[in-house]
């Protein structure tokens, strides 16, 4: 007697699991995932995260005719209509996934990938890279969730074959038949662009131990306080710090940088709010007790990204307008405060 083939909807929640507990693919809430069945789009839920596929219902049924009857007015602003009594919100990212016309969809913020599209001239890397092994376009950065979706649905009509979409300071997107097909096209990238990376900068070693901060903790990973103890990185949290959304929005707008223990002191007495992650230049990053695991990640995701470039200057930020669209959106409050 043969054995059971997986159903789609358990080859997609085990799949997420995996790639959910991987920080180099997707960090706390980031990314997500669906599959279509029928006139079902299961799509993951906002806030909640990959690495739960397998022990949580993270993914909920929306009215797929009813988004592409939407897309065909244009209208990618539109509220999806879930199927069912769940509480939850339907990922912000969700008609992006209605218009792509694959079975199942990723979107995840690949750090291997990432670190080049956040450079000024992405595409003066990726055709010698890729070549013609997938079939992708690159789409400038637009505020997720309409924006983002009405900007790949004129890509997609212009190159209706393509599977894989770059997205500038944002992610990856691919599109396949069945989740083993999108596992090996992310795992091909993947490995083609982690064999061109850029030089990470030498690391400089503390001869000293870090001060003690009242009210902080040194954060937990020896190799992030390279972010405050090399000049070039402590220099990138200054001028290019506003990188991609999710950086944004679990980080805020901008670091808070210190060029000595100090410097900071002497701002902490003016302060009404202590910020929740601090960098002190040659001591390192330090964190308020609270400091949660989902800033965590973004804020490591954030220093494998610098640390994959030839040269930091090439990096290319967000506007200041971008950056307020993110940080007062509604959508985006809900994400960082739901709790799966």
């Amino acid at each position: 007697m043969s054995p059971l083939i997986p159903t789609t909807a358990e080859q997609v929640k085990l799949y997420c699991a995996q790639i959910g507990k991987d920080p180099l693919l997707t960090q706390g809430a980031g990314g997500n995932v669906s599959w279509k069945d029928g006139n079902i789009l299961w799509i993951k839920a906002s806030g909640t995260w990959l690495a739960d596929a397998d022990k949580k219902d993270i993914f909920i049924p929306v009215d797929l005719p009813h988004l592409r009857q939407e897309m065909t007015q244009k209208n990618f602003s539109v509220t999806p209509k879930v199927v069912g009594d769940s509480t939850l919100r339907p990922s912000i990212e969700t008609m992006l996934h209605a218009l792509m016309p694959h079975k199942v969809v990723v979107h995840l913020h690949a750090v291997e990938i990432l670190a080049y599209l956040v450079r000024a001239n992405p595409l003066a890397d990726l055709p010698p890279l890729i070549g013609d092994t997938v079939k992708w376009v690159l789409v400038d950065y637009f505020k997720p969730g309409a924006e983002l979706a009405q900007a790949v649905s004129e890509h997609i009509a212009d190159n209706p074959s393509v599977n894989v979409i770059f997205l500038r300071n944002h992610g990856l997107v691919v599109g396949a038949d069945s989740i083993a097909k999108v596992k090996q096209i992310i795992e091909d990238l993947i490995l083609t662009f982690n064999s061109n990376k850029g030089k990470s900068l030498p690391k400089q070693e503390a001869s000293f131990m870090p001060k003690e901060v009242d009210g902080y903790v040194y954060f937990q990973n020896d190799a992030l306080h390279e972010l405050a103890r090399n000049i070039e990185y402590f220099n990138c949290l200054k001028t290019k710090w506003a990188l991609y959304p999710d950086h944004i929005v679990f980080l805020g707008p901008a670091a808070y940088v210190y060029k000595s223990y100090d410097e900071f002191m002497r701002t902490r007495v003016t302060m009404n709010e202590l910020p929740e992650v601090i960098f002190i230049y040659g001591e390192g990053v330090y964190v308020l007790p609270a400091f949660s695991k989902a800033k965590a990640e973004q804020l490591l995701c954030y220093y494998e990204i610098l640390r994959r470039q030839q040269t930091l200057s090439q990096l290319r930020s967000l506007s200041d307008a971008q950056v307020l669209e993110l940080i007062d959106w509604d959508a985006e409050k809900y994400r960082q405060q739901h709790k799966p």
